[in-house]
């Protein structure tokens, strides 16, 4: 069964919409214990404007591997085996995917090391070659350098909560336009930072300190690599930074810089923004 959500993605496309960024996410099969491989379940992408960072198209599919067997009967998300049973294989959707991906920004969390290889691998799979991106933003390398530990860990589920956007579904198109919203989010608080420090003045909390997912490890895991697992290890108790702002300050600090974003002028793409500019404010 393929989902189409939006059916404007059907449209012919010309060269200059492939400056649209694509955030995308994979779910796939749990990793196993024996480190046999991981198989896809669902994709999901949107195609965002990167002057304006508003959706302006979307598709989500979930995909029925060829082994049944190693699907979960039963999942918190709800691709269940019996529910992927009915959806197309990765074949059948392979070249809507293409379309998607290839030649455009590839955006999403934790993309580098987990989705681009899910992606890589399924189409090894039928034989055909990947798409390839024109550029990668992936939001856990750029939130651990510029954001640190201010919310706690880097899992999307924990940076959802800390700026009171849900809770995490598991499911590829929610997530896609969860990590959005967060890194709007996380934008605001920066360029707010930034542009006036006399006000916001809180900002160490980058990547001194930070834990990254390699050096946690230490080593390969699920008998494979890194690459196994989808988020980033939870923050020990050790390195565990509070926020700098208070709960109930904060939804005021994002709203203010929601406020100046509106009101600015110009083409900034999302890699500009959170290099939180200050022409933003001006």
């Amino acid at each position: 069964m393929q989902e189409e959500i939006d059916p404007k993605i059907t449209k012919t496309r010309n060269i200059s919409e492939m400056d649209e960024i694509v955030f995308f996410d994979v779910e796939t099969t749990a990793p196993a214990a024996d480190g046999r491989r991981l198989w896809l379940l669902e994709f999901g992408a949107i195609l965002v404007c990167p002057r304006k960072l508003v959706e302006v198209d979307s598709y989500c599919t979930m995909i029925r591997p060829a082994d049944l067997s190693v699907v979960s009967p039963k999942r918190f998300s709800g691709l269940t085996r019996e529910v992927v049973a009915a959806a197309p294989t990765f074949e059948e959707v392979a070249d809507r995917i293409f379309d998607i991906l290839n030649g455009r920004v590839w955006a999403g969390h934790n993309i580098q090391r987990f989705d681009c290889h899910r992606i890589k691998e399924a189409f090894a799979d039928i034989g055909r070659p990947p798409p390839e991106p024109k550029g990668l933003i992936d939001s856990l390398s750029i939130l651990t350098h510029g954001f640190g530990r201010r919310a706690g860990d880097l899992k999307m589920a924990t940076l959802a909560s800390y700026f009171g956007l849900g809770q995490q579904k598991h499911r590829s198109l929610a997530d896609v336009r969860m990590n959005l919203e967060v890194l709007k989010n996380c934008a605001t608080v920066l360029l707010l930072e930034s542009s006036l420090p006399q006000v916001y003045p809180n900002r160490s909390l980058g990547s001194q300190g930070m834990i990254t997912r390699s050096r946690a490890n230490g080593r390969q895991s699920c008998g494979v690599d890194e690459a196994c697992r989808k988020s980033p290890p939870a923050a020990s108790v050790g390195s565990h930074r509070t926020s700098p702002y208070k709960k109930d300050k904060l939804g005021k600090v994002v709203e203010r810089a929601k406020e100046a974003l509106r009101s600015a002028r110009g083409t900034t793409p999302l890699n500009t923004l959170l290099r939180h500019s200050r022409t933003l404010l001006r």
